[in-house]
């Protein structure tokens, strides 16, 4: 019996591996019949693998409803850092803003007559804030998301200080670029940490007051730099955009922690002095599997391009929120000339109509929270208690009917000369529909994929680099075609691109995930 157990074990081992069980037919002068009782090597083997294999799930399972981890925080402890962030989220743009209602005094100081150079020293911004996720994002799910967000609103305060003494305008605009790069850390990374703290069916609330936080910074941007520069000057919007920051600085600091759930992890291992344990949850290397430390920062690095580019649902999705990002700057571009040359308001007063904006995001991101988490628990209750991010959709096929509407209003009534409250409602109307838009693209984004900060910084390089473009050529296109024919064109394209997308995804995403290597 012990014999032929011995020679159906040796049958069925390859051939030419080493350590192999030998056959009883081979002359190896020793006793080739494994005792009655005792464990051939590749059985062992595969019953500590087994072990191995439940200890880690058993140590996960055990992560998962630890303490430490973000989404087990207290609710004080998770709502510090959400008003943190948005304080983050709703100071870092506020440059890209804020001296819009100042170019004119921009374009006296430094002598620029051109009004595509001065329109690139209000959008220039954009192309580094959209650039940057590209590198910060990947960083965060290397080494950490709060070191990012410090370190980058210190060099904001640097690079708003240099704007404000910039000598000529190839300095305003250097500086100008490089506040972008600093200023995009809050936007990039903001997605990321509201998954690390929030499961799907909570993180809406959470994730409308910070994805309000970077849209009504802007907003209030213009205001505030219409009254400064009346007032103080050009210089001084600046000067107080850096003391704003070094005021988020000493508030943050202190307050926020660390989210990103594996470094947490690893920095708990290091500190108990489990350096195995370290090396093996080192979050550097763990998308990598052991590749070499330039191929580690390659996978990291090129992550958020792959995903733009190679996912169709982040790709649609991203141009429909660029495209209403797009015309959100284009607005600020054209509305100081507008309302100067049509109602002679000044750079204060002219500052206020972008309260419409301002308003119509406020209203929409109580009212898409409320609604969207409401929604969203009644139709996973409808499929068995599981949620799924096709349920995000629902909101955007609202909103995409919203923003054309929004659109038409503005144009029209500010082609016509009506009373000056027109063109602000139609503002309303689309900053309304803007952040109905803004919110489910984001939620679907972080619930969707594996990489949450990477998405969200995919989609934010596509958004920033349409918010600087459109700004270039808004003044011509509604020179040429009128405010109302300018607004009827985009308004037709808003409609061509954000009403069939989210119907097809909501219908077919599962599918489209279930294909894709990138989606959780």
């Amino acid at each position: 019996m012990a014999t032929s157990a011995g020679s159906k074990t040796g049958s069925s081992e390859p051939e030419n591996l080493s350590g192999r069980l030998p056959r009883p037919s081979e002359s190896t002068g020793v006793n080739t019949t494994p005792s009655v009782g005792v464990k051939p090597k590749t059985i062992v083997d595969t019953e500590l693998q087994e072990i191995d294999e439940k200890a880690v799930l058993e140590e996960e399972d055990l992560w998962l409803h630890d303490p430490d981890h973000p989404r087990n925080w207290t609710f004080r402890r998770k709502w510090t850092a959400v008003l943190v962030l948005s304080l983050y989220g709703f100071m870092a743009p506020l440059p890209s803003s804020m001296m819009a209602p100042a170019l004119p005094q921009v374009g006296e100081k430094y002598g620029i007559t051109d009004q595509t150079l001065l329109a690139l020293s209000l959008s220039i911004f954009l192309v580094s804030f959209g650039l940057g996720p590209l590198i910060l994002s990947p960083l965060s799910e290397m080494y950490g998301r709060t070191w990012i967000y410090h370190i980058a609103n210190l060099f904001s305060v640097a690079f708003n200080l240099g704007c404000a003494f910039s000598p000529n305008t190839a300095g305003l605009l250097v500086l100008r670029f490089l506040t972008g790069f600093s200023s995009s850390a809050p936007v990039a990374l903001s997605g990321g940490s509201i998954s690390d703290m929030f499961s799907e069916r909570d993180r809406a609330s959470a994730m409308s007051i910070l994805t309000l936080a970077p849209l009504l910074g802007p907003t209030i941007g213009p205001i505030m730099g219409g009254y400064i520069t009346q007032g103080l000057g050009v210089k001084w919007t600046f000067i107080l955009n850096a003391i704003f920051c070094a005021m988020t600085a000493v508030i943050a600091i202190p307050l926020l922690r660390e989210t990103y759930p594996p470094v947490i992890r690893w920095r708990r291992a290091i500190k108990a002095g489990d350096f195995d344990a370290a090396q093996r949850l080192n979050p550097s290397v763990l998308a990598a599997k052991g590749g070499t430390k330039t191929q580690v920062i390659w996978a990291n690095l090129s992550r958020p391009m792959i995903l733009l580019t190679r996912s169709y649902v982040c790709f649609t999705l991203s141009l429909y929120q660029a495209f209403n990002y797009g015309i959100y700057y284009l607005m600020f571009a054209t509305f100081a000339k507008f309302f100067r040359d049509t109602y002679g308001f000044g750079p204060g007063i002219g500052g206020l109509m972008y309260l419409g904006l301002g308003g119509g995001f406020l209203g929409a991101t109580f009212a898409c929270a409320w609604f969207a988490d409401r929604l969203y628990v009644k139709l996973a209750t409808k499929n068995g208690g599981k949620g799924t991010p096709e349920m995000r959709m629902p909101v955007l096929m609202v909103a995409s009917v919203i923003c054309p509407i929004g659109l038409l209003w503005y144009g029209w009534s500010a082609q016509a000369k009506l009373h000056w409250i027109m063109p602000v409602i139609g503002t309303t109307i689309y900053g309304a529909g803007v952040m109905s838009a803004y919110l489910p693209i984001q939620l679907y984004l972080v619930d969707a994929f594996t990489y949450a900060a990477s998405v969200t910084g995919a989609s934010s390089v596509f958004r920033s680099m349409l918010g600087f473009a459109f700004p270039l050529f808004g003044q011509q296109m509604t020179n040429k075609l009128g405010y109302g024919g300018a607004s009827t064109l985009l308004a037709g394209i808003a409609i061509v691109i954000g009403i069939p997308f989210p119907i097809y995804i909501y219908f077919k995403g599962a599918d489209i995930r279930a294909r894709s290597p990138y989606t959780r």
